[in-house]
């Protein structure tokens, strides 16, 4: 049961990475023709491709990988062109989207798009060409399989089956977890600190526009920004792209070539200084200098203070934490997702080791059920916060088990039997639709077996 549920996991992985793969060649692969299904090849090289580009990117991969992706990938053909018939709708601009996030992930790993298109031999439109058609047939094969397993639930009855056919020795022991809430304020620099940081990037303005230094030099020497300040401050941003600061977005893309920004406020990061360097419609390379007001002690005070108030309230009842951490809390994911620290996969469990080391010994003093004091700490970017922390629970390190574990293994089960739908649907499917296996593909892997004819499979 439990390898299943985590061989599912490793699909899904290589799923995602298939598609660049194809945009990125490898000319070490002699390609061939591997599968057949219905008018629609697969290729030795894409599956060797997705393994390499899992590889790249850390992911666990088992010793039978090309089998399990030759598999799926099969399947997934047959969702998809059932998918077409059916007529699931998929839109130009869902695929467009999805090339668009694809390329702009892998831009990020290789540092620039010039680099890319070095490294693929390609341009970016001849990269997402190559890769449109996959696409297309990718996001067709998962509206098919929504189809087929969207409608699936789980009762309590058949999650404890599920657990109960789980041998005990199987059972993995999770370590200690964690809920934890947290209410954070960002104290305001004084007027006259930001005045002074503006003059000085006013003055990094006139340095850079007399030629004195470039701006690339004037970043590596002043920005605040872990994540450019090596590089000279360079970003490739899409607008479209969330996760960007909005007042950074919207001054870069305000500015013609070369031109440089006056040092613009962002409430959550600090002043920016941008330069925009190329345009190419929605995308954009520019550079930019991030300098922080430093906070001093009297600020940490007074937002300590503020802070207090907000957990006397929280203690006498009159306020609820959720409640206090919308009135006074800085962090604007609270309004989305409530004031509790989410995991990887947006459940409100995490470890210490997903903890910075400052809120580790803040709770090191706390007993569940408690509400800390406002205790100062340093953030992203080194900006200076203060927060009050309530440790909500705390499993101990424990076999998983019903009471500790219900909504995991109620997940697990539910994957199994969508799993199992997927697996009814497709053995109904599979002798409609014509497949054909290379017989010396097909010979080193078991699994596919079942879509070898004998004539083949004897050649």
């Amino acid at each position: 049961m439990l390898n299943k549920y985590k061989i599912l996991t490793v699909f899904s992985l290589f799923t995602t990475s298939m598609v660049i793969a194809q945009g990125t060649p490898t000319k070490a692969v002699a390609d061939k023709i591997v599968a057949v299904v219905g008018d629609r090849i697969i290729l030795q090289s894409e599956i060797v491709n997705s393994i390499k580009d899992a590889e790249r990117q850390g992911g666990t991969v088992p010793e039978n990988a090309f089998c399990i992706l030759m598999d799926q990938a099969v399947t997934s053909k047959v969702m998809m062109l059932q998918a077409e018939k059916d007529s699931l709708p998929v839109t130009d601009e869902e695929v467009e989207a999805q090339l668009d996030q694809q390329v702009r992930y892998f831009i990020r790993q290789v540092g620039s798009q010039e680099a890319l298109e070095e490294y693929a031999g390609k341009t970016i439109y001849q990269l997402k060409d190559d890769s449109r058609q996959a696409i297309r047939e990718r996001k067709l094969a998962e509206a098919m399989q929504q189809k087929i397993v969207g409608s699936v639930k789980i009762t309590p009855t058949e999650v404890k089956t599920f657990f109960d056919k789980i041998p005990k020795d199987s059972l993995p022991f999770f370590e200690s977890e964690l809920e934890i809430c947290q209410i954070v304020t960002y104290p305001k620099a004084s007027r006259d600190l930001e005045q002074y940081i503006v003059s000085e990037m006013q003055n990094y303005k006139k340095q850079i526009e007399s030629k004195v230094a470039t701006f690339e030099q004037i970043a590596q020497r002043y920005s605040q920004d872990p994540g450019s300040k090596d590089r000279g401050g360079h970003y490739q941003i899409n607008r479209n792209e969330k996760s960007w600061d909005p007042v950074f977005l919207s001054t870069a893309f305000r500015l013609k070539e070369g031109e440089i920004s006056q040092p613009v406020k962002s409430d959550k990061f600090g002043y920016f200084l941008i330069k925009m360097i190329e345009r190419r419609g929605d995308d954009a390379d520019v550079a930019m200098i991030l300098r922080i007001p430093p906070v001093t002690d009297a600020e940490i005070s007074q937002a300590s203070a503020r802070l207090d108030t907000a957990r006397s309230k929280i203690i006498a009842g009159t306020l609820s934490f959720n409640e206090a951490a919308l009135k006074y809390s800085d962090d604007e994911v609270v309004k989305y997702q409530g004031a509790c620290i989410l995991n990887r996969d947006g459940a409100p469990y995490v470890t210490i080791d997903q903890l910075d080391k400052e809120m580790v010994a803040t709770l090191g003093k706390m007993k569940v059920g408690e509400y800390s004091q406002p205790v100062a700490f340093t953030g992203d970017q080194e900006k200076k916060g203060v927060r009050i922390v309530y440790l909500k629970s705390r499993s101990e390190p424990h076999r998983m088990n019903m009471h500790d574990d219900y909504s995991k293994i109620s997940q697990m089960a539910l994957e199994e039997k969508k799993a199992e739908a997927l697996e009814k649907w497709l053995k109904k499917m599979i002798p409609t639709y014509y497949i054909m296996v290379d017989g010396s593909t097909g010979a080193g892997c078991p699994n596919i077996q079942k879509y070898v004819s004998p004539d083949v499979a004897g050649n």
